[in-house]
């Protein structure tokens, strides 16, 4: 009998533990005022090198937020320095707000297309590139359970940077280094390419 208590009170105190604050939409907008110089008003950022946060899953963007503020597995000097003061319950408001805005859409290059669609559907079997698709579904849109976030019409030169700095190990906080891996086997032609077809894909 006492084992049984004991297990439900352990039990108890992993999900308590590990569960993340719900996020409040009204209190984020208050507190998005700093973020909306670079990410815009309503999380459709401007310039293409700085992500769009509108509609990207509550627990995907808490969780870069985060990971930037511990600085370890994702360092960004900028960001580290806006989410310094930042609580656990900041971050679940901030995220809660962006993602209740709505994403604009965005253009794939023409030219690039083609391979960027074998890619993102396909992956590249004879280097091991795994398709994009498995994780961040047929139209880009992710899958908030498992944290994967939605690719559909984010900016094409964020993208690229990013799975650079995933091939380059600058970035590591992905699961299982799953990034990291499909990363290093990707040239900058495939980079390109199947971020263009992700900013134009919905």
């Amino acid at each position: 009998m006492k084992s049984k208590v004991l297990f439900s009170l352990l039990a108890l105190f992993v999900v308590t533990g590990t569960s993340q604050a719900a996020g409040d939409a009204d209190a984020g907008q208050a507190k998005a005022q700093v973020c909306f110089s670079c990410h815009g008003v309503n999380g459709n950022s401007v310039n293409p090198i700085w992500p769009k946060l509108a509609g990207q899953h509550a627990g995907y963007t808490a969780k870069q937020l985060a990971d930037f503020k511990a600085g370890d597995q994702r360092n960004n000097p900028l960001m580290m320095g806006q989410v310094m003061s930042l609580s656990p319950q900041d971050m679940a408001d901030l995220a809660a707000f962006f993602a209740k805005q709505k994403p604009s859409p965005g253009s794939a290059d023409e030219a690039k297309i083609s391979m960027g669609e074998k890619l993102y559907r396909g992956g590249n079997m004879a280097t091991g590139v795994s398709a994009c698709i498995a994780c961040h579904g047929p139209t880009g849109a992710g899958n908030p359970a498992a944290k994967y976030p939605m690719l559909s019409g984010q900016h094409a030169a964020y993208t690229v940077q990013t799975l650079k700095d995933f091939r380059s190990v600058t970035r590591k906080n992905d699961p299982g280094k799953m990034m990291q891996n499909i990363a290093a086997r990707m040239t900058d032609a495939e980079i390109e390419a199947v971020s263009s077809y992700m900013q134009g894909l919905h």
